[in-house]
């Protein structure tokens, strides 16, 4: 600080203490909060709570002729750069620090190839969008040590714990969910950081608080979090990574980026990634955010979850797959001993083979066998199948033009919804900018036009399919008395252009541009079947379709088989659809219901059930019985690298 500035600080202190020796003194207004925080102590949950007085002192300046009152504010929550997370070599070093593969061993001891599950980015790599290797940063007490001396994070002679010269401690609070899968990594990651001088503070909190709307990860209410993400065939990302949604109080907590993470560069190619539909456009942009995020080290991917699927030594044609079921395969499932009938194992039963509402696991496999697959979504990426081609900008089924929008107009705005174009709304032009409206004039946004088609096909009845089959998936799927939950893409679309075989053309408002625009936006159901009432399924209202059991028991299908007998509780029986070409491999399938592991286990060592898949089986010790079976020759089975995968966030920013 400079003489001159010193001397004017000086002067203000002065007159300060004279009006307040000659004035009485402001009441300290002093603000209570119970801060909460809960810790897992010897598996049991501990909830402690922790009395925090924050004083708020008003300052008063004299002035001639007035008094002005002034509030010391304080900063934003979140703005205040963390005093250790802050440091880009702290968060590479937390990175060699923690030995992933001890990590996965703990959990999974059955896994030998640990690489297969670890991760270097935010994709899993078979990901279409990846295009690594990114820096892994292997386990190095060595490096990590390294960059955290260059810190100035040393560790006295004697000592456990580094600190700084103020004396301050390498200490982070690491907060999680209390799930025993959980605590076991968990204690391992702080094991392996006390060796590098790292004291880490596990707080195992509910998932109820964890993910809560306004708690935990939604206020950013940590320092080391910890929990899991969802891979899918679209990366996504936008809200996740983008400079403008980091959640902060002054903007109502909108957005994901938890870390507080702003790369400019990594944030302006996550919205190139979401705002063009080119695929090489795509790639290339999250590459840039990948190699951005993987030298930041905001965020340290863990590994992926393991899954397995086991299955008969006498059954072929299974292909398992992270992000598509096997029962896609089912047409080419095949007893080798000649048997007629598959037996597969499922731990839970589906509600309703209504797949507008019914959106389980158990309903979509079941139905991929008895109504049959409109596309297919092969490792992280999708394919056609009764769709064909799928209908993409490079097929030519699909093209972007620019127009020209006008106040009153619906479009699509930043936040996925359709809305009318009035000042104030925020939308994307046709650069891929985020804009403002200002209430008048025009905005330029792209308008995507797509084109639907389908192969021949006939129902199990013998019905050939037509483009009124189509039609009904339009009508009952965007029908509010439907049962749907969303009605987005209905309200996206500006307009419908049904051609005279299976094909349709949807014009959708501007301003979609949708990643997975070229799947078919709509399911297919039979319009011209009767009801038992002897109505035309075209002609019932949606309202009624939830308690049909020609939808929800007993459909008609275009897939291989179809329902012939469902017994509550126990099983579904399916037969090969005579319709269905090329003729599915067997003649029937058995869904068998078995809700205990351990007895789908025993009962596919036995030979009384021929599949069992990865929800059923899961990923806990039961595996171990099927790999031991599997060495002895006894069954076939597969450890999947799942589309889920654990990481530690850190919160770069502190109240």
């Amino acid at each position: 600080m400079s003489v001159k500035k010193l001397s004017i600080l000086l002067g203000i202190l002065l007159i300060a203490s004279m009006i307040l020796t000659a004035c009485p003194a402001p009441t300290p207004q002093v603000v209570e909060k119970i801060v909460v925080q809960t810790q897992v102590v010897k598996e049991e949950v501990k909830v402690v709570e922790t009395r925090v007085v924050e004083k708020s002192v008003e300052k008063i300046v004299e002035k001639p002729v007035e008094k002005i009152v002034e509030k010391i504010v304080a900063a934003e929550d979140y703005t205040t750069p963390h005093p250790i997370l802050s440091d880009i070599r702290v968060r590479q070093a937390i990175a060699y620090c923690i030995n992933r593969d001890e990590l996965i061993a703990s959990v999974y001891p059955y896994v030998v190839d640990k690489k297969a599950l670890r991760m270097d980015t935010f994709l899993p790599k078979t990901h279409w969008a990846y295009k690594g290797p990114y820096t892994d940063y292997e386990f190095s007490i060595e490096k990590g040590s390294k960059l955290l001396d260059e810190a100035g994070w040393t560790l006295a002679k004697g000592a456990t714990v580094r600190a700084n010269k103020k004396g301050d401690a390498l200490a982070l609070k690491f907060t999680t969910t209390t799930a025993q899968f959980r605590q076991t990594w968990a204690a391992v990651a702080e094991q392996n950081l006390a060796k590098c001088g790292i004291q880490l503070i596990r707080q195992h909190v509910p998932a109820s608080w964890w993910f809560g709307d306004t708690t935990g990860l939604a206020r950013r209410d940590y320092e080391l979090g910890a929990f899991a993400w969802v891979g899918q065939a679209d990366p996504s990302g936008r809200t996740l990574y983008a400079c403008n949604q980091i959640q902060l109080p002054s903007n109502n907590w909108e957005g994901q980026n938890g870390m507080g993470w702003c790369n400019k560069t990594a944030s302006d190619a996550i919205i190139k990634a979401n705002n063009t539909l080119i695929k090489d456009e795509r790639i290339k942009a999250y590459d840039i955010v990948q190699k951005e995020f993987s030298k930041d080290m905001v965020s340290l991917p863990l590994f992926q979850r393991a899954e397995a699927e086991a299955w008969s030594i006498n059954l072929e044609g299974i292909k398992v797959d992270p992000t598509e079921y096997a029962t896609a395969s089912g047409p080419t499932w095949k007893l080798k001993n000649g048997g007629d009938t598959v037996v597969f194992g499922l731990s839970q039963e589906p509600a309703s083979l209504y797949q507008l509402v019914e959106d389980a696991a158990v309903a979509r496999q079941v139905g991929q066998l008895a109504i049959g697959v409109i596309y297919t979504q092969y490792n992280y990426d999708y394919q056609p199948a009764l769709q064909s081609p799928l209908s993409t900008i490079e097929s030519g089924l699909a093209k972007n033009v620019t127009i020209e929008a006008k106040a009153g107009d619906t479009v699509y705005s930043t936040d996925g919804k359709p809305v009318k174009l009035e000042k104030g709304a925020k939308l994307f032009d046709a650069d891929g900018k985020e804009v403002e409206y200002a209430g008048s004039g025009t905005v330029k946004m792209p308008q995507l036009t797509v084109t639907y088609k389908f192969k021949d096909f006939t129902w199990s009845d013998g019905t050939k399919g037509s483009v009124e089959d189509l039609k009904l998936g339009y009508k009952n799927d965007c029908d509010k008395d439907s049962g749907a939950t969303s009605f987005i893409t209905c309200e996206s679309i500006a307009k419908i252009d049904w051609g005279t075989g299976l094909e349709f053309t949807v014009t959708y408002v501007p301003g979609v541009q949708t990643p997975t625009y070229y799947l078919a936006p709509f399911y297919i159901y039979p319009a011209n079947m009767k009801v038992k009432d002897g109505r035309l399924l075209k002609d019932v209202p949606a309202k009624e379709w939830t308690t049909l059991p020609e939808i929800a028991e007993k459909p008609l299908s275009y897939g291989p088989f179809v329902v012939s007998e469902w017994k509550k509780g126990e099983y579904i029986k399916l037969t090969a659809n005579k319709f269905f070409q090329p003729a599915p491999a067997a003649k029937n399938v058995t869904v068998l219901i078995v809700t205990d592991t351990n007895q789908a286990v025993a009962q596919l060592l036995s030979g009384d059930v021929d599949y069992l898949e990865k929800a059923t089986l899961g990923g806990g010790a039961e595996v171990q019985k099927v790999l031991d079976a599997k060495k002895a020759g006894k069954v076939n089975a597969e450890i999947i690298a799942s589309p889920t995968w654990e990481h530690i966030d850190m919160n770069l920013f502190t109240k």
